[in-house]
């Protein structure tokens, strides 16, 4: 397999951007708003399934060399082992998913919309089961604190992606 300088760089472009906006947050509690899931959604819209995750893989892997590139500008692999770790994790399976459809219904708003929304749930239930585990909670309590916060502005972030997405897909040609 080959891979096209054009794709390398925007695989890298897009890894970038997720490590500029991975960091942004809000802390609320154990778990922070961050906008690294419109970042992930984004990538996975411009560049595909494939180089969308490479960009996610990448993203992560310089968040566990240390650089501080997870919310509130941490990093390191005590972030990922710690309790915000699953959903940290999660964004792999979250951006496949939501990927698979986007490649193929990129151009129709609302099939997008419902594919980032339920890989969106998928992050959820890995997240809140590290979450759970980590702190010691109910999963209910994980739940509460891990989810319910999240859901109004994680759809919010889902319908920004899917408005700002196809236009940018449509002047960047593969």
């Amino acid at each position: 397999m080959t891979i096209k300088t054009k794709t390398l760089t925007l695989t890298a472009l897009m890894a970038a951007v997720i490590c500029i906006l991975g960091p942004v947050s809000l802390p609320i509690g154990p778990v922070p708003v961050s906008l690294t899931n419109f970042a992930v959604f984004l990538a996975v819209y411009v560049l595909g399934t494939e180089a969308g995750c490479m960009s996610v893989v990448i993203y992560l892997l310089l968040g566990l060399a240390g650089l501080p590139v997870f919310s509130g500008f941490s990093g390191g692999p005590a972030k990922l082992m710690g309790p915000t770790g699953g959903y940290i994790i999660g964004f792999i399976p979250m951006a496949i998913l939501s990927g698979i459809v986007i490649d193929r219904f990129w151009n129709k708003r609302i099939i997008c919309i419902l594919a980032m929304e339920a890989s969106t749930w998928v992050l959820y239930l890995l997240g809140t089961t590290w979450l759970s585990y980590q702190m010691k909670l109910p999963f209910k309590e994980a739940l509460a604190v891990g989810v319910l916060p999240f859901i109004i502005v994680d759809l919010i972030k889902i319908v920004a992606v899917s408005v700002i997405g196809p236009e940018i897909k449509k002047r960047i040609p593969f």
